[in-house]
């Protein structure tokens, strides 16, 4: 395992490129936040992280990327050739036959293999593993050849029951592997061999899909830091909220999808339970969407299944985070029906906001609220503008929204503001409400570059109990980057009932998983203070179709779990009480899959580093006042530099708290405080 040196975090959204910069030996840090390009994220990466010095002397780089989830969005990951069992060339486009829209039968969806791409070979495996006609390599030669003559740049082999017994798509890899010209070759044993035909296709196919795409964009990456000389390790932070090697990312790039929102949920996580909140629903809102997820107990909630648009299925456990286009890039108009609507498109980075003044005539968010006053014109966020064009944002407002609505520009700004905190909080309502959870139990983290700007609102319309602002909400998942443990997850299909198990068998099977997870994470190279090994359970009553997620209990010491039939069934009991709050009293139960995650902790970050300095005080931190437009009229409101309060500091609304990459807006009867980590406390005013 390595040493403790120097790691940055780096964050690269459609906007900003974010960095935490920490030192572990002398246990100080810097943040850097610097403009984002689009196609070539090289260039922000690189720069960033000079701003800190010498590249060659960082010890570890640990990057949260949406270049995964982009390409899936967009539909540009690569061209893809699936080779699969005689009859099941079909599956990937039939699904679960879910449908687009709820009513009427309308709706397209469109594989991202296409037919032609779609070839079978003769190969059966039955489901209790027995091979009853073993793959000819040939023919697998001879439809790889085909693909590849027809322009495929990857290949995904998915074939029928490869859970229970890989040997055919063994061969058949090997025998694919002879001809193919690259190494993007994704096969479903690998990575994801669990029951379900759907679930294994579509996660591996769209595994294929990004192989080419993500292991591009991190060459790149690679050629760039090896350029500065760099020698460290570099990591990327996967979907689930923990690191993993790039060589791992490589192999299994499905697993960056949201990797980006998953940093900033581990930070907020982190950040709220040291200051006494468990309890929150994070929202990051950046330059092109505002991602809302669930905290309850200091523990951020996982999926084994995630859909990240319609009918792209990925089986892979992730953070789970929902997502709305509602960004402070996000562009506002009047629709033809008259109504005001804002979002989805967003004016991303280039060319960002009318304010930026640099080619985009479409009022967005961002304009909306350098009009209303509560971003400061002259001090722009990110340092690379002098000043902002409130007259170019005005005159935006006012052609795009005031004159299609007939109204004047500022209540056309103040509408776009509410507009976009509606979607905010119908997304915070969708995570807590929907889940049977009391909003008002629940703080907001509202981090990113405009978060903070929208906490009163939420706490108002949601009926929220506070919301907590990071001390550096800019920059959060950058540090989420930093404090992220590294982790890896597997899963395998046993099919075994609890009645009459022969525990020990599991017990094998289960430490058998367990060292080859570890080992991913030893390989990883990241400094850690132990390695915690996690057992889960899918299981059900016999009959049933779907499963409960069981957390077992035990971990492997002495070379076994000490699993036993009667843990396995107090636990699912547990589990399952606690889903649908009551059992089925006489009914068998069954295992279904073996979950296994080895997480590598990470030296402790002491957040208290984040707070305020000795010389900190309130008279440092007055910036004078400036009118400010709240509820239909100017407000003279009182604006700070956020850094420069410390700790105990109540400041009452209205207010604005600024700093280098963020601003805070205190509403009129809102109360702000500052905690012993700088964080800022927003609550209603008493």
């Amino acid at each position: 395992m390595s040493t403790q040196g120097q790691i940055v975090g780096v964050d690269v959204g459609g906007t900003f490129t974010d960095l935490f910069f920490y030192d572990e030996h002398k246990r100080q840090f810097r943040t850097a936040k610097v403009s984002s390009n689009r196609g070539d994220e090289a260039v922000g990466f690189l720069e960033g992280l000079k701003s800190f010095g010498p590249v060659a002397n960082l010890s570890s780089v640990v990057h949260g990327t949406t270049v995964g989830t982009n390409a899936l969005l967009e539909r540009k990951g690569a061209r893809v050739g699936l080779i699969t069992t005689q009859g099941f060339r079909d599956v990937i486009e039939m699904r679960r036959r879910d449908r687009r829209h709820t009513w009427g039968l309308w709706g397209d969806f469109v594989p991202v293999i296409d037919r032609d791409l779609r070839l079978e070979v003769g190969e059966r495996t039955l489901a209790d593993g027995t091979i009853r006609e073993t793959v000819d390599a040939g023919e697998v030669r001879a439809a790889a050849q085909a693909l590849i003559e027809a322009g495929a740049e990857a290949l995904a082999i998915v074939f029928v029951n490869a859970y229970a017994n890989a040997e055919n798509e063994m061969r058949a890899l090997a025998a694919a592997s002879e001809i193919w010209p690259n190494g993007n070759i994704a096969c479903s044993s690998q990575i994801l061999p669990e029951i379900r035909e759907f679930e294994r296709t579509s996660t591996t196919a769209l595994n294929a899909y990004l192989q080419p795409v993500v292991g591009s964009y991190l060459g790149k990456l690679d050629q760039a830091l090896a350029s500065e000389g760099f020698s460290g390790r570099f990591h990327i932070v996967q979907s689930n909220g923990g690191v993993m090697s790039t060589a791992t990312a490589r192999r299994l790039p499905v697993r960056t999808a949201l990797s980006g929102p998953a940093a900033g949920v581990i930070a907020a996580a982190a950040i709220s339970e040291a200051a006494g909140f468990p309890d929150v629903i994070t929202g990051d809102l950046g330059g092109t969407s505002y991602d809302v997820s669930l905290v309850v107990g200091g523990k951020t909630a996982l999926a084994a299944q995630t859909t990240i648009d319609f009918g792209l299925v990925i089986r892979t456990p992730m953070i789970e985070i929902t997502t709305i286009g509602a960004g402070g890039g996000s562009i506002a108009h009047v629709d033809a029906g008259g109504l005001l609507q804002v979002g989805p498109e967003s004016a991303g980075s280039r060319p960002g906001p009318v304010c930026y003044a640099q080619g985009n005539t479409r009022p967005t968010l961002t304009d909306a609220n350098v009009v209303l006053g509560r971003i400061n014109a002259e001090r722009p966020i990110g340092g690379k503008l002098a000043r902002l064009d409130v007259e170019a944002a005005r005159a935006a407002i006012d052609a795009h929204v005031a004159r299609p609505l007939d109204i004047d520009v500022m209540a056309a700004a103040e509408a776009i503001v509410r507009i976009a905190d509606a979607k905010m909080a119908g997304a915070i309502r969708l995570v807590s409400i929907e889940r049977g959870h009391d909003p008002g139990k629940f703080a907001a983290v509202p981090f990113g570059g405009g978060g903070a700007l929208h906490a009163g609102a939420l706490i108002k319309d949601v009926g929220l109990k506070a919301a907590l602002v990071p001390r550096y909400p800019g920059v959060t998942s950058a540090l989420g980057c930093v404090i992220a443990d590294i982790r890896h997850d597997q899963v395998q299909t046993v099919n075994l009932n609890v009645e009459g198990l022969d525990a020990a068998v599991l017990d094998q099977r289960m430490v058998a998983e367990a060292e080859e997870a570890k080992a991913v994470v030893e390989a990883a190279g990241l400094a850690v203070e132990r390695i915690d090994i996690l057992f889960e359970l899918d299981m059900h009553y016999v009959g049933q179709t779907h499963t409960v997620a069981v957390p077992l209990p035990v971990t492997v010491k002495g070379g076994t779990t000490g699993v036993t039939e009667a843990v396995i069934r107090q636990a699912f009991e547990k589990a399952y009480q606690v889903a649908f709050s009551r059992l089925l009293p006489g009914v068998p139960s069954r295992i279904v899959n073996l979950r296994t995650a080895a997480v590598g902790r990470r030296p402790h970050f002491d957040l208290a580093a984040l707070a305020p300095a000795a010389d900190a005080s309130l008279d440092k931190a007055k910036l004078g006042t400036r009118q400010v437009w709240f509820d239909g009229g100017w407000h003279e409101t009182a604006i700070y530099a956020r850094l420069d309060l410390p700790v105990g500091t109540v400041v009452h609304g209205p207010a604005i708290l600024e700093q280098p990459d963020a601003t805070t807006v205190v509403d009129p009867d809102l109360v702000a405080r500052i905690d012993n980590f700088g964080n800022v406390i927003v609550e209603r005013s008493s």
